[in-house]
């Protein structure tokens, strides 16, 4: 783990929001049961003071069952493009069903993205993440 400050354009220098505020579609990347890579676009949330990036999704999804079928201590990534400012947050996944992370997830889509459609299916991945690259980490890395 780096402990230089942030990039100027991670910190929205700019008087924009930071890199991991901005809407933006990211991708994620979990493990299949075979080993190989299972890439899909997804909405992520990240909370630099906890290190948590979360993922909506429906519990029947691929890249839940994925998750799942990895069991604990899975490690995934998540990662975000713009010209030539990119980041990628990797870390292990934890797949939450409580009605309280979920709450929890919906409201910190909502403020990056827009409400998420009702699904009573929703659960939430949330990565803790251990390792931060690209030219646009978040604030502490």
């Amino acid at each position: 783990m780096s402990t230089h400050s942030a990039s100027p354009e991670a910190a929205g220098a700019d008087g924009g929001p930071g890199f991991w505020e901005e809407r933006r579609t990211c991708f994620l990347t979990t493990p299949r049961p075979d080993g190989t890579p299972h890439l899909v676009p997804v909405g992520v949330t990240y909370d630099p003071a906890t290190r948590i990036a979360r993922v909506i999704s429906s519990r029947s999804s691929k890249k839940v069952r994925n998750v799942l079928a990895a069991g604990p201590g899975v490690r995934v990534a998540v990662s975000q493009a713009e010209g030539r400012r990119w980041c990628t947050l990797e870390g292990t996944a934890v797949v939450r069903d409580d009605a309280e992370s979920v709450a929890d997830a919906e409201e910190r889509y909502t403020r990056r993205y827009k409400p998420p459609r009702p699904n009573p299916e929703r659960v939430v991945i949330e990565i803790t993440v251990t390792r931060a690259m690209g030219t646009a980490k978040p604030p502490g890395w």
